[in-house]
């Protein structure tokens, strides 16, 4: 829903607003990573060696902690992130949650080793705003597994209320060599 460059947008819909985003080669950390544990992998993003990949640049969502099983991100959002309601989108809260659950089975698993969302429940608690400030997203392991692993998180806020909580399952595999 937005119009035509070549033509201005209605005057009702107010000022325009531009957002960039800024990533890497997203294979460079890619291979990297199937050389590594998770949780060394992890931690060398947040120590600078490898960049994020592209996911966080596009929510500006960066890890701060990363030990075995338990796993840290923070984020801010913005109105870039709102839904037709003027809310932020719990689609992001979802991808925020998918994101910190997926990366702390990540840290229990060995290199070479893979992981990917089998499902994900996500409860919504509260609503959240552009100026509802910094959330810290925590996820945990519940249970670890060779095929299959369990993991829980949850969003807050800066006040400390959770405003979103999620579980998953996650699919441990190890991936077929590229060519």
């Amino acid at each position: 829903m937005s119009a035509p460059e070549s033509s201005p947008a209605p005057a009702g819909w107010g000022q325009a607003r531009q957002k960039t985003i800024t990533w890497y080669d997203p294979m460079v950390g890619a291979a990297a990573a199937r050389g590594m544990s998770g949780l060394d992998y992890l931690r060398a993003i947040m120590d600078g060696v490898y960049a994020p990949p592209p996911i966080a640049g596009h929510f500006e969502m960066m890890p701060t902690s990363a030990e075995p099983g338990d796993v840290s991100f923070t984020w801010t959002p913005d109105e870039s992130a709102y839904n037709p309601i003027g809310l932020v989108h719990g689609g992001l809260m979802c991808t925020l949650l998918d994101s910190v659950v997926g990366c702390a089975v990540q840290t229990t698993l060995p290199a070479g080793v893979a992981y990917t969302s089998v499902e994900i429940k996500v409860n919504y608690l509260r609503p959240v705003h552009g100026h509802t400030g910094e959330l810290t997203a925590h996820g945990w392991v519940t249970k670890p597994g060779r095929q299959i692993a369990f993991a829980e998180g949850d969003i807050r806020d800066g006040a400390g209320k959770v405003v979103a909580t999620a579980s998953s399952t996650c699919l441990v595999f190890t991936p077929r060599p590229t060519s």
